[in-house]
């Protein structure tokens, strides 16, 4: 038995993510090796505010052909190469229990934040922000009230590194049959804890982040920004709302505006984090849309940056980490560290003003 005193930020250990029921091995000591390995080109783009080649700026002909109007505001479009058709048979369609497969359908669209080619999320105004979220508020309500949609994901891949295949800010909402995998597992992660306590798990999570201040990135009066506990990309967040909200439509006026305030100050704090514009996938989670509803919810955002070292430095989820279980080198309290000293006065913005 050794005798040597457990500490989190030295000694290797796993921790386990009570929303999804996944463990991600931390080995905090790995930060100390030389990096010889893949740095990926780091770009300062200088995009127009608009690009007559971008089949996503107002006016242009998309990639399919059709033609976009010329939007002033956050424009929402059928996905011209969708992988889920809306209008498809349903039902097992494999042979036998060793080659299951289910036919599926769905509707993916995809959201321009702005008409602006140059505009991420960060660079826009609180006004045009609040528009994104009463949009997504929108096509949540609109999709999820379709009898043949049972969950609605919006998600947002940002910069060519995170497969994002247009560099105009935009979106992407897939509507499906069933409920896809991971919001699945957390949803009977949190039905278990509900029936368990009576009580919706990320609640009772946010209020001991609260309590240990450790985790907790920013906040304002409606929403709280932590590095989770179980963290798995370096400088992983999860974004929740501070009261009992089970989807983003139930969200009042003064959330809605608080959201726009948080998405703005967490993304510039990315953004200054490297002095670059920030890769991520990012995605909202919340009640299934089946008609029902389901109190063990509770909405929330989860943005995945890959960005580990620096704007040239990535972690990769490779070998063990696909063979065996993720695995994460800082640890979640010196990644939330880091992003709370950022400042939230974008980078390029300090650097126009030199």
């Amino acid at each position: 038995m050794s005798t040597v005193v457990f500490e989190p930020t030295e000694h290797p250990h796993r921790r386990r993510n009570a929303l999804n029921g996944d463990w991600v091995l931390v080995s905090p000591h790995r930060t100390r090796r030389p990096w010889q390995g893949q740095t990926e080109k780091s770009v300062q783009e200088s995009r127009p505010a608009y690009d007559p080649t971008c089949y996503l700026c107002p006016g242009n002909a998309r990639a399919g052909g059709k033609q976009n109007p010329q939007y002033t505001s956050t424009f929402v479009f059928d996905n011209d190469f969708a992988a889920l058709l809306p209008d498809g048979p349903r039902g097992e369609v494999g042979v036998g229990e060793l080659f299951q497969a289910q036919a599926e359908t769905g509707i993916c669209r995809v959201i321009c934040f702005s008409p602006r080619h140059d505009l991420t999320l960060p660079l826009m105004e609180l006004s045009e922000l609040r528009r994104v979220v009463d949009v997504w508020a929108q096509q949540i309500e609109e999709l999820g009230s379709r009898p043949d949609v049972n969950y609605v994901q919006i998600f947002e891949n940002k910069g060519s590194i995170m497969g994002s295949s247009n560099p105009h800010p935009h979106g992407q909402i897939w509507a499906n049959y069933t409920i896809p995998l991971e919001p699945a597992k957390e949803d009977a992660q949190q039905r278990a804890y509900y029936d368990r306590h009576g009580r919706a798990l990320l609640l009772d999570y946010l209020t001991q982040e609260l309590d240990a201040g450790v985790r907790v990135v920013i906040q304002n009066r409606h929403w709280v920004v932590v590095t989770p506990y179980w963290a798995v990309w370096p400088f992983e967040v999860l974004l929740l709302p501070r009261r009992h909200v089970v989807a983003l439509p139930e969200l009042s006026g003064d959330e809605r505006d608080a959201l726009a305030d948080i998405l703005k100050r967490l993304t510039t704090r990315y953004d200054n984090l490297f002095e670059t514009s920030f890769p991520y996938s990012m995605g909202w989670h919340g009640q299934p849309t089946d008609g029902q509803r389901h109190p063990h919810w509770q909405l929330h955002a989860h943005f995945y940056p890959p960005l580990l070292r620096s704007a040239t430095v990535k972690k990769f989820m490779v070998g063990y980490e696909m063979l065996g279980m993720p695995q994460r080198d800082i640890t979640a309290e010196q990644a939330a560290d880091r992003l709370r000293q950022m400042s939230e006065v974008h980078y390029s913005t300090v650097a126009d003003s030199v």
